[in-house]
Order: C-alpha cells, then sequence, then structure tokens
C-alpha cells in the first residue's frame, strides 16, 4: 500500500485513498501526478500532487493553493464537477482529468452570513468572473434557461472547486424557452490572478493556461476570438436585460389598466396605457417567444431575436480561436436589427414610461416601477 509522512519520514501514515491494498511496483511522477503501479491490480493515478507538495502545517486557517497548470481545451470528465459522491474512479470507464482549473482551498468554521468570493482576474487586471459561496436568491430554474453557477464550499477545512475557464453565464429571458447554452466562451491561454476573500482575510495566487498544443494558433489569434464572442456575450446579456425588465413593466401596466377599467374619469389615462401596452408587446414578441415550453415547440411557434444571436454565440464557439466569414457576416446583420430594436427599448425606458409615469403619479395612482 501507499503511506505519507509530513515530517521528513520521522512518522507515517497510511494515504490509500481509493487505492486497494496490494503490493507496488513502481512509483512515478509525470506532469505533477504520481502514477501508481500495482501488482495485479492495474496503475493507479493519484493527480495534482503539487496540492501535498504545498501544504504547510502553520496555524493560518486560511490557505489557498496554486493550480497545476491547465490547458485550454474541451472533454468531459466526473472530475470537471465537485460532486463529492464521486470517488475519482469508474468500474467500466476510464476517468479523464478535470477540463478546468481545479483549485483547493482551506478555511476555518465560518459564520453563517459570511461570504465566501473567488475574484478571477486576467493579466491586465480586469475582472473575468467571481464565484460565490451565497446563493443568488433572484435566480429560478426553468426549462430552456441558463443553469445554476459554480458556488463554492464553505465546509471547514479542505474544499474543491473547479473554474471551467469559461466566461460568466448569460442571463435567460425569464420563463422563455430557448434550446442553447448560456455559458460564456473559455478564456484564451494567459495567467489569471486568483483572489480568495472571506470577510478580511484575502489570499491571492496565480492560475496558468496554456493553450493546446494540438491546435493551431497565435495568441493574435486568441485575442481576436476572445474580443468577437464577449463583445456577443455582453450584448446578449444587455439584450435580455432589457427584454425582463420590459415584461416586468408590461405585467405591472396590465394591473393598472385592470384597476382604471370602466373608470370614466381615467379614459384618457387608460388609452394612453393601452397603447403603451400595445409598444411593450411589440417589442417584446419581436425579442423572444413565450410559447415554446419544450424542444419540439419550436416547430409551431418559431424562436425569435434573441435565441438567433444566442444561437450565433453557441455556434460561433470552437475548440480553435477561429471565427468563420459566415460568423462575422451573420453577426452584423443581427447588430443591424438590435441597433433598431435597442432604440426602441431606449425610447421606452428613456421616455414613453416615465412619461406615462407622470401621468399616474398626476392622477394619484403611483407609478410603474423599473428596477
Amino acid at each position: 500500500g501507499m503511506y505519507i509522512s509530513w515530517n521528513d519520514g520521522n512518522s507515517w501514515e497510511p494515504f490509500q485513498l481509493n487505492l486497494p491494498i496490494t503490493p507496488i511496483t513502481d512509483l512515478k511522477i509525470h506532469n505533477q501526478d504520481l502514477i501508481v503501479a500495482t501488482s495485479g491490480r492495474s496503475f493507479w493515478i493519484l493527480d495534482d500532487i503539487s496540492i501535498i507538495s504545498q501544504y504547510k502545517t502553520d496555524k493560518n486557517p486560511y490557505k489557498l493553493y496554486t493550480p497545476e497548470t491547465t490547458f485550454n481545451g474541451y472533454w468531459g470528465s466526473p472530475l470537471s464537477t465537485t460532486d463529492v459522491s464521486f470517488k475519482g474512479s469508474d468500474l467500466f470507464n476510464g476517468v479523464n482529468p478535470a477540463n478546468g482549473v481545479v483549485i483547493y482551498y482551506e478555511i476555518p468554521k465560518l459564520d453563517k452570513d459570511v461570504e465566501l468570493t473567488l475574484d478571477i482576474l486576467n493579466s491586465n487586471g480586469d475582472l473575468i468572473r467571481t464565484l460565490t459561496s451565497k446563493k443568488d436568491s433572484l435566480f429560478k430554474k426553468y426549462d430552456g434557461g441558463p443553469s445554476h453557477d459554480i458556488s463554492l464550499s464553505k465546509n471547514e477545512g479542505l474544499n474543491r472547486v473547479v473554474w471551467d475557464m469559461r466566461n460568466p453565464t448569460m442571463p435567460g429571458a425569464h420563463s422563455v424557452y430557448i434550446e442553447a447554452s448560456y455559458k460564456g466562451h473559455i478564456v484564451p491561454p494567459g495567467t489569471y490572478k486568483l483572489r480568495l476573500k472571506a470577510g478580511d482575510s484575502v489570499l491571492n495566487t496565480q492560475a496558468i493556461i496554456k493553450e493546446n498544443p494540438l491546435y493551431l494558433g497565435n495568441n493574435g489569434d486568441y485575442v481576436a476570438y476572445d474580443s468577437f464572442m464577449k463583445t456577443m456575450e455582453d450584448t446578449l446579456t444587455d439584450m435580455h436585460q432589457k427584454v425582463n425588465a420590459l415584461y416586468k413593466i408590461q405585467n405591472q401596466l396590465k394591473d393598472v389598466l385592470n384597476q382604471l377599467k370602466n373608470k370614466s374619469e381615467f379614459k384618457t389615462l387608460t388609452e394612453t396605457g393601452n397603447t403603451l401596452l400595445t409598444k411593450l408587446k411589440e417589442w417584446d414578441d419581436e425579442m423572444v417567444q413565450r410559447k415554446a415550453k419544450a424542444y419540439d415547440d419550436v416547430d409551431n411557434f418559431p424562436n425569435m431575436f434573441t435565441a438567433n444571436y444566442l444561437f450565433l454565440i453557441n455556434q460561433s464557439e470552437n475548440v480553435l480561436p477561429r471565427i468563420n466569414q459566415s460568423s462575422k457576416d451573420r453577426k452584423q446583420e443581427l447588430d443591424a436589427r438590435w441597433q433598431v430594436l435597442n432604440s426602441q427599448a431606449k425610447a421606452l425606458i428613456n421616455a414613453e414610461i416615465p412619461a406615462f409615469n407622470k401621468q399616474l403619479w398626476d392622477a394619484g395612482i403611483g407609478a410603474l416601477r423599473m428596477d
């Protein structure tokens, strides 16, 4: 079996983990992994022993370990998640390394109201993504929408999280079914700063992502690809934020108009409100499809504008840092249409809704709330 010493060999303790009891015939360290050859039980791999080499028995209860170098790429692995039920091996299948930056950290027991955050910044100091232990109270899971973001564990002791190397998840249009991925694209190769914060404690280290040697490309290709994808993801985020905000206004307006129904003293106000409601509904119908509830509903209810933009993002994402001309041409078409739709949204948000709110306020009714 395997044994380990934390005091230069003065004492030893078992280091079996899930390794069966068997004679060990050879050991080899390769790319920060420990390869163990056994007699009759095949060979086993303990991934990322750099964490062991960084271990220190000091009094600081907070530790953030430097992750091993990660390669930019796409593959599947159960190790890409933080599922504590997975024990690292499978009876019938080999297990790939995690596809992402595997980050280990140690924390003491934290109070319930203490938020743990992990900021990821690029070499320019720009914040790429923040992972947190705090539950997003506004997140609602629905069919055809984005999945919950990666969360940090606050368990006392050693914890593990895998950053999938992606930019932030894009928001959905609430309750709108779109059969697509909302994940942000994978960041380009480079050095990234990791900053772990809990209360007044701040720890820093770095993560290195290298380009996959099997891909043909250069740094300029990655920069151009990253810029193209980020621009589209920011645009879609803006689209869905406006869709959600104006749909909320639309529902509030319906409630107000129901209250004013059949009240002659508010006839002019009701007519103005109905005109505004028609504009809001027409804009919403251009942007999203609210009738579809499952993947085959698109046969009867075609996807609308934001879905088409999201499809372009999904189809442009690639293992190679390349954007083909078709994607560039399609983006230009959709961006031209978005300029028109965005102008309509801004007119509603900045002019027409405030003007109607003034009329509501003057009539002593209140106002529609824009968050």
